[in-house]
């Protein structure tokens, strides 16, 4: 034995002296790397709106390591930037992929926008989850069907974490979610002590790490809320340094008093505040707009944190059921049909969708007109050829009168049907993209164009929210430079949520990148065609690890459950 190891030791030695030497005469170390990703020689615009600079990026576990001329320095993986822009990877202010994420967590549609964290909660969330809120997401299920094994939001968010998604995701707690919880459909204030069990749940999502209060009070059952009820649950949420953000309860007809209601909420409360997808709907409220920019820039003068976000379309999107008084879905889906079918009742129901809709948003008498009005999500499947049609060419198909069969349509369905509404004018939507206080969210899941996602249609802002304004309005129409676009999509909503060393390319900051060209970027799905990817993306890092390569989805997995800047769990 001890011959065996002299001999070995011996051919060691041989082999050493055969290896070539360094220029000190060393013998060289195992070959080591500066970082795992070197993006080379794009044009770096690092979020905070100012002029780009060209620069490499060199990126080390989840982190960003530097930036600067990194010539000479070695990498796992390069990536060459050249031509390219490099920049922090975008946020989506109003996500609704809380189903679609359950059932394909990469998120294409999303991911080939350059999209690195969606936040969601616009009224609903995905927990506090009890027997009845468990009972009512099973009944509302359509083409995406899934288990719900949670109890908390943040179970939730876990969840999508541990199954895997492309990228990072947050959540306010909904306000409607809150009050349905406690109180379910019906229409009254809350007893003293459900006042309590509400602020109660809020006060543990806050904990938990939920971003605030989401409210959209043109729902019903948030319809039903009082200001005042708004206010003592913001209160709760304001101690954990969240944010109360509002599909306000007009964005038509009383649109200035929707603002003037989140504006008091956050006062009141002292939390920030944020208007969900800022909109005049209704041409008759399209001159409102002035308004509103300046009652929300007087309340910023004042020292309140309010802001916006916004779509970049001139059509929004909710269900068809949107357009009937709120009312008559007190006490829920089952007892709106009851009324439906009921004669003298639908009767009153149909005056009223006929009617301007004073006191509540009439989504129907905003369009205009029925042939504004196309059915894009039925659930059941014989209805289902009806997709991508106007309300007015269904009534003509079935020769009755649009509201008729805005009715019957309801009955037969047995859901709320997905419904897109042609809402906005263009010299809005323009005038809104230059506000400085405004981010961006498309409202809508990210999908992928197969599989059960083909079963429907959708609003196009689902693949091309972002790359929209980035190509037709920055680049076409030089509406706003590049460097504040991206400002608008990274580091405004970053900080305004509070996410922690997220929304800028400096050393240190978590690695959420995204590599596009400025040149070809641009939205190709339509209203007519929305199942279309944006184009332009190469590239996109979550966490440090790439999740697109070449316009392509990787297998990496790396999203993460964020938490909010009061999170004690």
């Amino acid at each position: 034995m001890k011959l065996r190891a002299h001999h070995f030791a011996s051919l060691a030695v041989a082999l050493a002296l055969l290896a070539p030497l360094d220029g000190l005469g060393r013998l060289p170390a195992q070959e080591s790397f500066d970082f795992d990703v070197l993006i080379s020689g794009g044009t770096v615009y690092d979020g905070s709106g100012k002029p780009p600079v060209r620069a490499d990026v060199g990126l080390r576990g989840d982190r960003i390591a530097a930036i600067g001329n990194l010539a000479g320095k070695r990498a796992r993986t390069t990536v060459d930037a050249s031509g390219l822009a490099v920049s922090p990877g975008f946020i989506n202010m109003l996500s609704w992929s809380t189903e679609s994420l359950l059932v394909d967590g990469r998120s294409i549609g999303e991911l080939k926008q350059g999209v690195t964290t969606q936040i969601m909660g616009e009224g609903w969330s995905m927990g506090p989850v009890n027997d009845r809120i468990r009972t009512f997401m099973l009944s509302q299920q359509s083409d995406v069907k899934y288990d719900i094994p949670w109890t908390t939001l943040r179970e939730y968010l876990e969840l999508l974490e541990r199954r895997g998604v492309t990228q990072n995701v947050a959540s306010f707690v909904g306000a409607t979610t809150i009050r349905q919880h406690v109180i379910g459909f019906e229409n009254r204030p809350p007893t003293p002590a459900e006042l309590e069990a509400m602020k109660d749940l809020v006060r543990r999502e806050m904990e938990a790490g939920a971003l605030g209060i989401g409210s959209s009070l043109v729902y019903p059952p948030a319809f039903y809320a009082k200001t005042e009820e708004l206010i003592e649950l913001c209160k709760v949420a304001a101690r954990y340094k969240g944010t109360y953000i509002s599909h306000m309860r007009s964005e038509g007809t009383k649109l200035v008093e929707g603002v003037e209601e989140l504006i008091r909420i956050s006062r009141e409360a002292k939390i920030p505040a944020e208007i969900y997808h800022l909109k005049a709907a209704g041409a008759d409220n399209w001159p409102k707009m002035a308004a509103v920019i300046r009652i929300v820039e007087q309340a910023r003068r004042d020292g309140l944190r309010v802001r916006a976000d916004m779509y970049t379309y001139t059509a929004g999107a909710t269900s068809l059921d949107a357009s009937l008084p709120p009312w008559a879905s007190e006490g829920g889906p089952e007892a709106l049909r009851k009324r439906l079918a009921d004669p003298e009742i639908r009767a009153r129901i149909a005056a009223e969708v006929r009617s301007p809709g004073r006191d509540w948003e009439n989504f129907y008498a905003m369009a205009g007109s029925p042939d504004r009005i196309v059915l894009v999500g039925f659930a059941t499947e014989k209805l289902k050829p009806l997709t991508g049609k106007s309300l007015a060419e269904i009534a003509t198909m079935r020769g009755k009168d649009p509201v008729d069969t805005l009715i019957n349509l309801l009955l037969e369905d047995q859901s709320g049907i997905g419904t897109v509404y042609f809402l906005m004018s263009e010299e809005n939507v323009r005038r809104q993209i230059q506000l400085p206080w405004v981010s961006f969210g498309s409202d809508a899941a990210s999908m992928a164009t197969e599989g059960d996602f083909l079963k429907s249609s959708t609003h196009p802002r689902a693949y091309g929210n972002f790359a929209r304004l980035l190509g037709r309005y920055v680049r076409d129409e030089k509406l706003i430079p590049l460097e504040e676009a991206i400002r608008r999509l990274t580091s405004l909503p970053a900080t305004n949520l509070g996410l922690e060393a997220r929304g800028m390319l400096k050393r240190g900051m978590f690695a959420d990148l995204v590599v596009f060209d400025p040149a070809t970027i641009a939205d190709t799905a339509t209203f007519s065609n929305p199942h279309q990817y944006a184009v332009g993306v190469r590239h996109v890092f979550v966490n440090g690890r790439q999740v697109l390569r070449d316009g392509e989805v990787t297998s990496a997995r790396p999203g993460r459950a964020l938490k909010g800047r009061g999170a004690k769990l």
